[in-house]
């Protein structure tokens, strides 16, 4: 049995809490609210997050970050990209000792265009982190507390951590692989979520199969030409951490960045979007951070391009799908492997 916190009570954090604590472990939860960490300690629901659900009566949770780090020797870190850097800055006021850490969020700093396990080891001192693995793949919250097949990859260059992580998380219902290519696992998290606007863009427009076909087919070849470009490995990106999230991401209800997209295609503008989702939508922010990675790589990323001017140069999602269609004309393997 390990002794595992989890920082970060959203949907996909008390998911994970979850999971761990039907594998037997000593798993707390930490909130930033008071009245979130009440209601899962006390009453076993997390209803604004996971609706109808009973978590584990195993399973604590806490708003004292000082006790949720002295709790654990593993962390596991599942809160807001935008959030990593004030999240380990509060550990470093308590935290004295190593641990392993697991990274599950997925986005890419704007401004740094830093991946999240970089943020991390910037934030943190080495002293403190025994290893950082990342777990990341085609996996929903509502499904996993469900206890529905779910399988995902633990990512590190060591694959002793990365076999922690596997056996610390894996049961009858939730799988997990290792995969040592770091990079590409957290480009693909990060960059199908842009691609997954995009693709609700186009059904809320009223476009059928055939366009988002494309779309999740070309979307992914973006992804691979930046993330090669900036040290993945190719085969990355048609596993679990590449094509499985991008195709549940972009298909599927429970994805927010699906639905915000979708919204985004009605005409709706970002700001209201937003406001009516109430919780955060990854991909917003790491369509900047695409925009700038495009700039900084030398790479072509049409998609996330005309997903970029319509969150924030004001243009229509059809005008945005209308330049997709009219671009110069190309050869297909040339485009994927040349941009």
């Amino acid at each position: 049995m390990e002794k595992v916190t989890v920082l970060g009570a959203g949907s996909w954090g008390t998911a994970l809490a979850t999971v761990l604590a039907d594998n037997g472990h000593d798993t707390l939860i930490w909130s930033h609210r008071e009245d979130q960490a009440t209601e899962i300690h006390e009453h076993h629901t997390n209803a604004k997050y996971l609706k109808d659900v009973t978590l584990p009566a195993n399973l604590h949770a806490t708003a004292n970050m000082a006790q949720a780090i002295e709790h654990a020797s593993i962390v596991v870190m599942a809160v807001p990209t935008k959030g990593i850097r004030e999240t380990c800055q509060k550990m470093m006021q308590t935290l004295d000792k190593p641990v392993l850490f697991v990274h599950v969020s997925k986005g890419i700093e704007p401004g740094s265009l830093l991946r999240i396990s970089e943020i991390m080891r910037e934030e943190l001192p080495a002293s403190v982190i025994e290893d950082l693995v990342v777990l990341s793949g085609p996996s929903h919250a509502e499904e996993v507390v469900k206890q529905h097949p779910t399988t995902v990859a633990a990512s590190c260059e060591s694959l002793v951590a990365a076999e922690r992580v596997q056996d610390l998380f894996m049961n009858q219902y939730f799988r997990v692989y290792t995969n040592p290519d770091v990079i590409g696992v957290e480009v693909g998290g990060a960059l199908k979520n842009v691609i997954a606007l995009a693709a609700g863009a186009v059904d809320g427009i009223g476009y059928g199969d055939n366009a988002k076909a494309a779309l999740i087919t070309r979307g992914l070849a973006e992804i691979s030409r930046l993330g090669v470009k900036m040290g993945a490995k190719p085969l990355t990106f048609m596993g679990l951490t590449g094509m499985g999230d991008l195709i549940v991401t972009c298909t599927s209800v429970h994805s927010r960045n699906y639905r915000a997209g979708f919204m985004l295609g009605e005409g709706k503008k970002l700001e209201q979007v937003l406001d009516e989702m109430g919780m955060v939508v990854e991909g917003v922010r790491t369509a900047k951070a695409a925009h700038q990675l495009a700039e900084k790589y030398d790479v072509a990323l049409p998609i996330s391009a005309a997903l970029y001017s319509v969150l924030f140069e004001d243009k229509t999602p059809l005008d945005a799908v209308d330049d997709l269609m009219l671009r110069m004309k190309k050869r297909e393997m040339d485009e994927i492997y040349n941009n």
